[in-house]
């Protein structure tokens, strides 16, 4: 169950990112990024209103809040990465980042034991995700490397803090981390313009309820399975978008983004496996 709810996070996640930059491309990504954030918010406050909730502590609420942190500084720091640089360059390392800091943490700090196929599918899964984001040719340029890298530290954030809340606290963790995220990108977006067309931003809220629905079923997944495990499946998002850009968009798929999408597929057979 634990590895079915890690995948939905992932389908939610890639979805979510797919609709963000083809509206980035009509409107400032930063008001799409506030947008999609205050439309998670209030999906997940009316969720959390009718989830049990019997011990709401501030220890959960703290966690959450430090999650929407992660989830603002990363989202924030991508946009400005792919802004700089190739997104050769920043999404690949922003997508290693935010999957090898949380393996590392479950395993050195929490003291969770994959097992051997588990630690093959988490090797196989980093240079699927390598391969299936570097979609540029050309030389690789450092530009927007730094701002990929902390990117990439947000988003463990967000994964990992979300690891010691109490199910007991329903989901009002995820409402203060969606409140947390806001605050974090409001500074930004609040430099850019924000008007945008009433479809447009219909679009934006929707694209963050899915957001929403994919931390959420990330947060039952971590319950249901170890942290390096489900944080290695909902990593694989990238696939999804790729996917919507080659049936949707009729994108072309290169050799590079072939191997990665074989490679993906082989990470997950293998963890399930285990």
């Amino acid at each position: 169950m634990g590895e079915a709810l890690a995948l939905a996070a992932a389908l939610c996640f890639g979805i979510t990112d797919f609709v963000s930059a083809l509206l980035a491309r009509r409107v400032h990504s930063a008001a799409v990024a506030l947008v999609a954030q205050l439309g998670g918010t209030a999906l997940i406050v009316g969720a959390a209103l009718l989830v049990p909730n019997p011990s709401v502590t501030a220890a959960a609420l703290g966690w959450g809040a430090l999650s929407g942190v992660g989830t603002g500084i990363g989202v924030v720091f991508l946009f400005r990465g792919m802004g700089v640089g190739k997104l050769a360059v920043v999404v690949p390392l922003s997508d290693v980042a935010g999957v090898v800091v949380p393996v590392l943490v479950g395993v050195l700090l929490l003291g969770e034991r994959p097992s051997a196929l588990c630690w093959l599918g988490i090797v196989v899964a980093a240079p699927a995700l390598w391969l299936v984001t570097r979609v540029a040719r050309g030389r690789p340029s450092a530009r927007g490397s730094v701002d990929g890298l902390v990117s990439g530290l947000g988003f463990a954030l967000q994964f990992v803090a979300l690891a010691p809340v109490d199910p007991a606290a329903g989901l009002w963790p995820l409402v203060a981390s969606r409140i947390a995220s806001v605050a974090t990108i409001l500074p930004v977006a609040a430099r850019a313009p924000l008007r945008m067309p009433r479809r447009l931003a219909l679009a934006a809220l929707g694209s963050g309820a899915v957001g929403t629905l994919a931390i959420t079923c990330y947060t039952l997944a971590t319950r249901e399975q170890l942290l390096a495990v489900a944080v290695v499946l909902a990593a694989l998002y990238p696939v999804v978008p790729v996917l919507l850009g080659i049936t949707v968009l009729r994108e072309r798929l290169t050799r590079r983004q072939a191997a990665g999408l074989g490679l993906a597929g082989a990470a997950v057979g293998l963890i399930a496996l285990a």
